[in-house]
């Protein structure tokens, strides 16, 4: 088995991984500025069915860039999600990521309401009034309290990105935000996570800074 090791240079494994896929996904074509999103979170999970699963909403990729050059800020429902997020190329443009999960005051709120802190932590975000793009990829109830923040007209988010992965209530919070107005980056089914999430988010930096050879299109 040894002698089928492929020998890549560690500077060009990404490069490597990418022609691969491209390979692997033949002639399918892609709407327009998405296929470089979908192919980053197929390299994330190695999973082919984002080919399939993800949908977005019309022209969300440019406006998701262009918000991101103005400025906007991330908020995602998990640490890992925050981690994971390139915060050095999205501070150029002044934005920041945030994930409320750990705030001792949406600690109290959950303890109090009997909901999740996923759930409060979105209360927070609206509350704050700020031009937020959300990367929601653990908690469905996330998704959930957003759709009811913005029925009742107490936000109104940038973008969505809503990749929660599990069972219970997945696939229908993620039904809701594709029933809305706002523009949205959706993995429908049960799939997604919060490397999923943040590896999207990435997507779009590396697509504004073409910070790899390989997103130029």
């Amino acid at each position: 088995m040894r002698n089928l090791i492929e020998k890549v240079e560690p500077r060009d494994i990404e490069t490597r991984s990418f022609e691969i896929i491209t390979e692997e996904l033949g002639d399918r074509t892609f709407a327009n500025n998405t296929e470089l999103i979908v192919k980053r979170c197929i390299h994330t999970s190695a999973d082919f069915d984002y080919a399939d699963n993800l949908c977005f909403s019309e022209d969300v990729v440019s406006k998701l860039t262009e918000a991101i050059k103005n400025g906007a800020s991330i908020v995602t429902d998990t640490n890992m999600a925050k981690a994971g997020i390139n915060k050095v190329s999205l501070g150029k443009y002044g934005g920041q990521v945030h994930c409320f999960m750990s705030d001792e005051d949406v600690a109290a709120a959950a303890k109090l309401s009997g909901a999740t802190r996923a759930s409060e932590s979105m209360k927070k975000a609206a509350a704050m009034d700020e031009n937020f793009i959300f990367a929601i990829g653990n908690a469905p109830t996330a998704l959930v309290t957003l759709y009811d923040l913005m029925q009742e007209g107490k936000i109104n988010p940038v973008g969505i990105i809503g990749v929660p992965v599990g069972f219970v209530n997945v696939v229908q919070s993620k039904e809701l935000i594709m029933s809305t107005d706002v523009p949205y980056i959706v993995a429908k089914g049960r799939k997604g996570g919060s490397n999923i999430a943040a590896c999207i988010v990435n997507a779009l930096l590396y697509m504004i800074n073409n910070e790899r050879h390989y997103w130029s299109k």
